[in-house]
């Protein structure tokens, strides 16, 4: 069942998950830039709510069921940029991309090593549509993904890479919801992964803990994680070694010992279901964010010994990845990315970075 809130439109942008932390914050941002809004959810009034802090009253609302209405949504009215921020990417982003084909654009902030890829997958369809799909559109990928791709121009292949996403964020008072939930025990279930001699292997979640000196003199730990930042560094660089550590991987030695023993059993499909609603329910306190910035790091190794190193600053984790997720959107509906299927340096190249608030620091 669908309800619009100013009529059928045609064209404009749609954010999707528009009641969520990152699509209110899209929302008020593409208002000020005078963007045509539909905002998407479960809930009509929220959805309003929404629109009227967002300074734009008069934005369309669709209330909608599932993903797969949605998508039904998107094909009969034919939006120009459909922005999916509703989480759960690996059984929505496709779906979602290609509803808007052929012609219209989309983007997401999938972080993940089994959304990513399918998007990635839909190329050569998208290209042959006269799309445009932007996947990975947030602080990780971007803030590390722009830094390979400028330290690797103009030089040949380099013999390792590796990316360290840190980010900084501010948390509100909550839960941890249910598409949070099952992210936490995806990723602890499938482990690590890094790239060896050119092929994706599996290695421990929480491997390569490592101890950063940040560029500002404050300090942050990491560890291995399995996320997109590894698929795009990779990407970009051609490198047949690829490793990423994110500052939300566990460091804990004793976390890290037990491990195992959770995922082995977060792998029976009645405990994960399990494990899903009992952390969903969860309550969050509201906390400032841990440090003054967050922070891209790539170090770049070539064959001779040759070794470059780089940051990108920037500040909250979450509100670098709205202006991302809005400048994306933008760049979309103008018309300013190639077609077919990118993580976003790739569609935009690294001054995406920049142009969102973030700061380069060469070493």
């Amino acid at each position: 069942m669908t309800h619009p809130g100013s009529g059928a439109r045609t064209g404009g942008i749609w954010i999707l998950g528009a009641t969520g932390r990152i699509g209110r914050a899209a929302a008020a941002r593409l208002a000020a830039r005078g963007a045509d809004l539909v905002l998407v959810g479960r809930n009509g009034e929220s959805l309003r709510k929404v629109a009227a802090d967002a300074g734009c009253p008069e934005a369309g609302t669709l209330v909608t069921d599932s993903v797969e209405q949605m998508a039904a949504e998107i094909t009969r009215r034919r939006p120009a940029v459909v922005v999916n921020t509703i989480g759960g990417y690996a059984g929505t982003a496709t779906l979602l991309a290609r509803a808007c084909m052929p012609g219209g654009h989309y983007a997401d902030l999938a972080a993940d090593l089994s959304a990513v890829p399918r998007l990635l997958a839909l190329h050569q369809e998208a290209a042959d549509a006269g799309s445009t799909l932007v996947t990975g559109a947030g602080f990780g990928v971007l803030a590390t993904e722009a830094l390979v791709v400028t330290l690797c121009e103009g030089r040949p292949t380099p013999e390792t890479v590796r990316v360290d996403a840190l980010a900084s964020v501010a948390t509100e008072a909550g839960t941890t919801g249910t598409a949070f939930a099952a992210t936490i025990v995806d990723v602890i279930t499938s482990g690590g992964r890094r790239y060896r001699n050119g092929r994706l292997v599996k290695t421990r979640l929480g491997a390569d803990v490592r101890s950063h000196t940040l560029p500002d003199g404050q300090t942050a730990k990491s560890a291995g994680a399995p996320s997109a930042e590894l698929l795009a560094a990779q990407s970009a660089s051609g490198a047949p070694n690829v490793t990423v550590t994110s500052g939300l991987a566990p460091t804990s030695p004793l976390v890290r010992a037990v491990l195992p023993l959770f995922a082995a059993l977060l792998s029976v499909p009645p405990m994960r279901r399990l494990a899903v609603r009992q952390m969903a329910r969860a309550p969050i306190k509201a906390a400032p964010r841990p440090r003054t910035h967050s922070w891209g790091h790539a170090v770049v190794t070539w064959p001779d010994g040759d070794q470059r190193e780089a940051w990108l600053r920037a500040d909250d984790g979450m509100d670098y990845t709205a202006d991302i997720i809005t400048e994306t959107a933008v760049r979309l509906a103008d018309g300013r990315a190639p077609h077919g299927a990118f993580t976003p340096a790739a569609a935009f190249g690294p001054g995406l970075a920049t142009a969102t608030g973030g700061a380069f620091i060469m070493n």
